[in-house]
């Protein structure tokens, strides 16, 4: 994870950008996590951001709740530092400089989610034990939503979608860059798993009412709700 640290540290300033050239579709990935949220616009919601970036998602969230309690977890000091500047220094915004895999549920949440983050846990394992940790920090309805890089269920479909991902990077990254530097980043730092063994973790786990609520080929967003009553 340490390398995964330090290219986030160093490509902080220009996250925002880089994003949006890399990942297909990114606004709808985010619109598709507010929108699963069920809560009252008047509610007071307890949110946990889990490897929050530069806070774009927990900015969207807070724009459409405002009365949401937020903690923004990263592992980069210097994403947290743009998040703040977009969110603010309030009271009901807390910043944790960690990294989220270590990160010490300190309360109870109506809602967790994460973006583009929980790729970067190493193994299948490492993923389940996670998952568990957020389900037991959820309230009861609490929800869970991820918005990530995955797997396909087989190699000939993988292979699909990195065509098809490749695609999308060209219309505005040049195949140098993609072949040289983001490629082989995404071989060497991220991790995904198959998307439909993380549906089926997540149900074991106990979640209920488990969708895919958005999809583009290697990236989507998965997940689902803890049980009112248990």
């Amino acid at each position: 994870m340490e390398n995964v640290k330090q290219h986030f540290e160093s490509e902080a300033q220009e996250f925002d950008g880089i994003i949006r050239r890399l990942i297909p579709y990114y606004e709808q990935m985010l619109d598709a996590i507010v929108a699963a949220i069920p809560f009252s616009p008047s509610q007071v919601i307890r949110v946990v951001d889990l490897g929050c970036g530069t806070g774009t998602i927990a900015k969207r969230i807070k724009n459409t709740y405002p009365h949401a309690q937020i903690t923004c977890v990263d592992i980069a000091e210097k994403m947290l530092q743009i998040a703040q500047t977009k969110l603010g220094k309030g009271e009901d915004i807390r910043y944790q400089l960690a990294n989220f895999e270590e990160y010490e549920f300190d309360a109870v949440y109506d809602v967790a989610v994460s973006s583009l983050a929980l790729h970067h846990l190493v193994n299948d394992s490492d993923k389940i034990k996670f998952y568990k940790q957020i389900y037991a920090s959820l309230a009861p309805g609490g929800l869970f939503f991820n918005a990530d890089v995955v797997l396909a269920s087989n190699s000939r479909l993988q292979e699909r979608y990195m065509e098809q991902w490749r695609e999308y990077m060209l219309r505005q990254v040049s195949l140098e860059e993609i072949e040289e530097k983001w490629i082989p980043q995404h071989y060497d730092e991220d991790h995904p798993s198959p998307l439909m063994s993380q549906v089926e973790w997540l149900r074991e786990i106990g979640f209920v009412d488990i969708d895919v609520i958005w999809k583009y080929y290697n990236f989507s967003v998965y997940g689902g709700y803890k049980p009112s009553i248990e």
